[in-house]
């Protein structure tokens, strides 16, 4: 990988993934194969529920404004991390750090509140069949949509506009490979940022722990009532369906809660970064696979659009 050649006093020098670590260019070449990855599994996943009838519900309307959003997401850090690398170029300008940063927490807090609505489907499914279809329509599910949208859209506006703004001293190095507020904060010359920390850990607890709390709520729930479930098919198909959903959750929202919700001074960048690549680049490259490979609906899917495709071969 070539050397850190802009030194330009105006633009921030993104150090990369791990910067010290001896094969990162071999790293760059694995994050690029995961990126394609995504890119087709996410794709496949949404021509699915758009031309199979049977996926036309609320559980998967849901589950293709998350594939959308995981394409969006891992598309806003990837391509840039990648020409940096083979380029030799490390800096970024002010503007471009902001609006990186801007789709960074718009689509990391649509996720959050996507995820919540997905448990929130869950649940009325399992423990409320009766009134599913009353309560969760087409409507419904478009507003879901709309608000995780639109709401973390407005916050990351103004969350970026006032971060943006604090004065930054010293050779302006981001130890990551993408623009964040927290390393944007520890390059301010301020000599107190308390204060905006503290609105900082307040949104996250609104956009991370509360989503997290509701969604481990509504699984006990969930839980409570499978056991109930008498019939062996009914309750193997509610706990795949559940516990697909965990394994996104936790891949997702556990790293989150570490590195906006601990204090920085208790974890290392390299902590930092590793579980950036969790949420950032590997939860959206295995969500399609969790959510496809353990549902009966996705895969008989996958095999009808194959055999109309070879039929009409």
């Amino acid at each position: 990988m070539a050397k850190i050649n802009d030194t330009s006093t105006t633009d921030f020098i993104l150090l990369g993934l791990f910067p010290e670590f001896q094969y990162a260019s071999l790293l760059v070449y694995l994050i690029l194969l995961v990126y394609l990855i995504t890119l087709t599994g996410n794709s496949i996943l949404i021509f699915l529920i758009w031309v199979d009838s049977h996926l036309h519900t609320p559980m998967y309307f849901l589950l293709s404004q998350l594939s959308i959003i995981d394409l969006f997401y891992i598309s806003s850090l990837v391509p840039k991390m990648v020409v940096n690398c083979f380029l030799g170029k490390h800096s970024t300008s002010r503007i471009g750090c902001g609006v990186q940063m801007f789709f960074c927490r718009t689509l990391g807090g649509a996720e959050c509140l996507l995820l919540t609505f997905m448990s929130y489907d869950q649940f009325l499914a399992v423990c409320n069949p009766l009134r599913y279809t009353i309560i969760i329509n087409s409507k419904i599910c478009l507003l879901m949509a709309v608000t995780s949208w639109t709401g973390v859209a407005l916050n990351s506006l103004v969350q970026t506009t006032y971060t943006m703004r604090f004065p930054v001293c010293g050779l302006k190095k981001i130890n990551n490979f993408f623009c964040e507020i927290p390393a944007i904060l520890k390059l301010s010359c301020e000599e107190d940022t308390s204060d905006y920390e503290m609105v900082l850990f307040m949104v996250s607890i609104i956009f991370i722990l509360t989503p997290f709390s509701l969604v481990v709520t509504s699984y006990i729930r969930i839980f409570l009532a499978v056991l109930t479930i008498k019939s062996p098919e009914g309750r193997k198909k509610s706990e795949s369906t559940r516990s697909s959903h965990l394994i996104v959750v936790s891949l997702y929202l556990g790293p989150a809660i570490v590195v906006y919700m601990i204090p920085g001074s208790s974890h290392t960048p390299a902590l930092d970064q590793g579980l950036s690549v969790i949420y950032t680049i590997l939860t959206p490259m295995l969500n399609p696979l969790i959510y496809s490979l353990r549902n009966k609906e996705v895969v008989w899917a996958i095999k009808k659009t194959l055999g109309k495709y070879l039929i009409s071969k």
